[in-house]
């Protein structure tokens, strides 16, 4: 899962909410145990409290209670965390009984503190009591009449709570962290197996663009299905419409062509000179730049129209060394040897005929001016903006080229020598279709002393 994927988005909202419940619940759960066990602990303590209620109706009329049916021997040990007190109330000099376990201080009478009582009129409350102990205490106020008003208290320490009450929150931590665990693995499981149709689309999608397949094909989810089915549709109105480009270049290239050869003939015709005025030597000469422009701007058209769809992949070896092969025959009466390093298995992703275009002015041009070899190189060269590339370096060891000659070289219809053949439209075509494929072209100056290009093309 990286960062901002859709994947990310739900497995971290998912664990949020299972957060917050799991939290929520373990809180309330926590809480009504709790509860549950003061109840149970103030259970027992009113069962002494109302023994000693009991006791203290029995008592002799006009002397202090004390309680003497407590068989516990728990409220005898000093200081055992188990206390009873009588205080009584009807008379200015507080009178005060405790237990034997209470040798010092006394328990605070929670009906002067203004504890609220239950329907049975039953307090209970947490106080700290001897030697700093937390104690749960349990209050009742006893009216005897004319034999007086007690506040009878029965007092435990309040550890055992605490004890019963923590080890259940230990245990039912590990229960709900591992029911999160579990609730996550699940989550992220489902999330996973969720999008993974998505995950088959993105590879077919690539492949279509890797030119491996013309469709996205496959059975679907209902919910990918729509997005699918506008995807093939829009894969086939882009082949549509390349399609149809290359229809229309083609007219276009034969409707031009024939006014054209209809200009360059009656220029040939033309009285006063004939062919060799200079009225019909400017005519062809016009001619010929109108024919080297229509060429120039169909085929930038045509690439134009194929390079925004690109659903071919060709292998590079075969092409340069055919290339190479062929020109190598053209200039062989010259002496040129035109050699191959082709550095292991390299795809380009575009059409093999735009391919050898770019090539093949290259390589001719380099030709045209080496002196005795032109070497033709390809390497991967890694990623360039997020996507791989490859390079191919033409070398020859002709006289080579300035700084400044390089950059006139490569404008539109520029001739640095009137004497060698060409309309001095190769490199500028050449830079303007490595572009329309995202692609880049150098000049330098090569190893051998000559010129150096270097055509970086998107690989596959």
């Amino acid at each position: 899962m990286r960062a901002r994927s859709l994947a990310l988005r739900l497995f971290v909202s998912a664990t949020l909410v299972i957060v917050v419940v799991l939290t929520l619940t373990g809180l309330v759960l926590s809480t009504a145990y709790r509860q549950a066990v003061e109840r149970a602990f103030d259970r027992r303590l009113d069962v002494y409290l109302k023994t000693i209620v009991a006791d203290v109706a029995n008592s002799t009329a006009g002397q202090m209670p004390e309680p003497t049916t407590l068989g516990d021997p728990i409220f005898s040990f000093p200081l055992s965390g188990w206390y009873w007190q009588i205080v009584r109330l009807d008379r200015t000099a507080k009178e005060v009984k405790t237990s034997r376990s209470m040798p010092e201080g006394t328990l605070p009478v929670l009906v002067e503190k203004g504890t609220d009582s239950d329907l049975t009129g039953l307090r209970e409350d947490y106080a700290k009591g001897p030697a700093d102990q937390r104690l749960r205490i349990v209050e009742r106020v006893v009216d005897l009449g004319e034999d007086g008003r007690y506040a009878i208290a029965v007092a435990a320490d309040a550890g055992e709570i605490d004890d019963e009450v923590e080890g259940f929150d230990t245990a039912l931590a590990i229960t709900l962290a591992v029911l999160g665990l579990v609730f996550l693995m699940t989550v992220a499981f489902q999330v996973l197996f969720g999008l993974r149709p998505l995950k088959r689309m993105l590879a077919a999608l690539a492949a279509v663009r890797e030119g491996r397949a013309e469709r996205l094909e496959g059975d679907y989810p209902i919910e990918v299905a729509p997005v699918v089915a506008e995807m093939n549709a829009l894969i086939d109105t882009n082949r549509e419409i390349v399609e149809r480009a290359r229809t229309h270049v083609g007219n276009l290239a034969h409707a031009l062509k024939t006014p054209i050869s209809v200009l360059q003939n009656e220029a040939l015709r033309l009285p006063a000179g004939g062919a060799d005025s200079p009225l019909a030597l400017k005519v062809q000469e016009q001619v010929e730049v109108m024919k080297g422009q229509v060429a120039h701007h169909l085929e930038r058209a045509r690439i134009a129209a194929r390079a925004k769809v690109v659903t071919t992949v060709e292998e590079v070896g075969p092409v340069i060394e055919k290339l190479a092969a062929s020109l190598g025959k053209v200039y062989r009466g010259r002496g040129i040897d035109v050699e191959t390093d082709i550095a292991g298995a390299v795809r380009f992703r575009g059409e093999r005929q735009d391919l050898e275009e770019i090539v093949g002015n290259l390589v001719d041009n380099g030709c045209k001016w080496a002196r005795t070899l032109v070497e033709i190189s390809v390497r991967a060269a890694g990623e360039t903006a997020g996507r791989r590339v490859f390079e191919i370096t033409i070398d020859d060891d002709g006289p080579g080229l300035t700084e400044e000659q390089r950059h006139e070289a490569m404008k539109r219809g520029r001739r640095l020598d009137e004497t060698t053949p060409g309309s001095g439209l190769g490199l500028s075509i050449v830079s303007e279709l490595v572009g329309l494929y995202g692609g880049s072209l150098a000049l330098d100056r090569s190893p051998f002393g000559g010129l150096r290009c270097v055509v970086r093309l998107p690989a596959a």
